[in-house]
């Protein structure tokens, strides 16, 4: 918990909310921890989100079947989550805090376990996903794969923002360089 600061989304203090009260207010998240449900199928995993939308049946299995597709799982639809490779469980959670339909979408540590094809894959998805107009905020140590998509970055440490710009800022910055990249970092 923050012992200062306070969270505001589109104009309201969300900083003590739960989570469902946000995502429905229009903030996604996709924690760091894998969150799926290991003995569900894929369509399953997705379909237990959209369960929890007032819409219809009908809705529900056409919005499952477009998050499939775009996110290129729908050949492993019917396939148990355990099954899984790193990047196909990645995909799936993505889509699966895509289904409220958010207008910020929270990555945290979006790149770990995952292996370097896969990473550039999550890139591609994220990249893609801002061209839709959608507003993504990433929490990641992986520098490089994160600041080679970002606008804007921002360096916490010890719980205060230190430094923030474009990422040509922060690598030439030297407190950026001092605190957390080191004299030797290179994109």
């Amino acid at each position: 918990r923050p012992n200062s600061g306070r969270v505001m989304f589109s104009g309201t203090d969300v900083t003590n909310y739960p989570m469902y009260k946000r995502a429905r207010l229009g903030m996604g998240y996709l924690p760091q921890e894998e969150s799926i449900f290991r003995k569900m199928t894929v369509e399953q995993n997705i379909m237990a989100i959209l369960e929890t939308l007032p819409i219809s049946k009908a809705e529900r299995k056409n919005r499952c079947e477009q998050l499939l597709h775009q996110f290129g799982i729908e050949r492993i639809a019917k396939n148990q989550a355990l099954t899984l490779s790193g990047g196909e469980k990645r995909r799936l959670t993505i889509a699966r805090s895509l289904v409220t339909k958010p207008k910020l979408l929270m990555l945290d540590e979006p790149f770990s376990g995952v292996d370097p094809i896969a990473v550039y894959d999550v890139q591609q998805i994220i990249v893609n996903l801002r061209k839709l107009g959608l507003a993504i905020l990433i929490t990641d140590h992986n520098v490089r794969e994160t600041l080679s998509i970002v606008d804007r970055a921002y360096l916490i440490f010890e719980g205060r923002v230190e430094s923030e710009g474009t990422k040509d800022f922060l690598i030439n910055d030297p407190i950026s360089r001092q605190l957390y990249l080191g004299e030797r970092f290179k994109m």
